[in-house]
């Protein structure tokens, strides 16, 4: 199996990339500067908006693991140029999404970003993530799955190999917590990769 990871070299990406090789996959690394890919991994070096359709075509995922911290609106502009070269293509893509969108009600009215206990400082990338997903929900002929993970999201976490593939809703552990690790996110974004297992739909993750 043929498998991009745009932004490999950030902390989500280069979690799923190791997971992904780990396991046997064929890796490609897609990222600005192919100097920060040092473990051999075959490297396209290009911006998202420099990304066609000829460069991704071949692939049978393309993971998308970018990061914007600057300017989020940058989620969304990304989101629908990576639509844009994947309509009426059998690449199937995958997004690290975020927490922010996952719901907290059994009406799915209220998002986790709009509760008053959310960090009013992560205000702006939940939104932004969350109209990456809109556009992905109303993209037609697009072969898309968003992953969401936990609220805490670990960079620093143990790989335990256990997680819990869940809904649309927050789901919390016996203690009201809701975590889980980027290693053990990867190991969930890759079983994702090669079981198929929620064509078209997010989900969320946790331990």
């Amino acid at each position: 199996m043929k498998v991009a990871i745009l932004g490999a070299n950030g902390k989500a990406g280069s979690a799923i990339l190791k997971e992904a090789k780990k396991r046997g996959l064929e890796v490609t690394a897609i990222v600005r500067d192919a100097a920060k890919i040092t473990d051999g991994t075959p490297v396209i070096e290009k911006d998202v908006y420099g990304l066609t359709t000829d460069d991704v075509k071949d692939f049978d995922v393309l993971v998308s693991a970018l990061g914007f911290w600057g300017d989020v609106s940058e989620f969304t502009g990304s989101t629908q140029h990576l639509i844009d070269i994947l309509t009426n293509q059998k690449t199937r893509l995958l997004v690290v999404g975020g927490a922010g969108s996952l719901f907290v009600n059994p009406e799915h009215t209220l998002r986790l970003s709009e509760t008053p206990e959310f960090p009013e400082a992560y205000q702006p990338l939940a939104t932004a993530m969350g109209k990456g997903l809109d556009l992905l929900e109303a993209s037609k002929n697009v072969n898309w799955t968003y992953i969401s993970p936990a609220a805490e999201f670990d960079a620093e976490g143990p790989a335990t190999g256990e997680y819990v593939a869940a809904g649309e809703e927050l789901e919390t552990d016996k203690e009201g917590k809701s975590y889980i690790s980027y290693a053990d996110y990867a190991i969930a974004m890759v079983d994702e990769i090669q079981n198929s297992a929620h064509l078209n739909q997010r989900f969320s993750v946790h331990q």
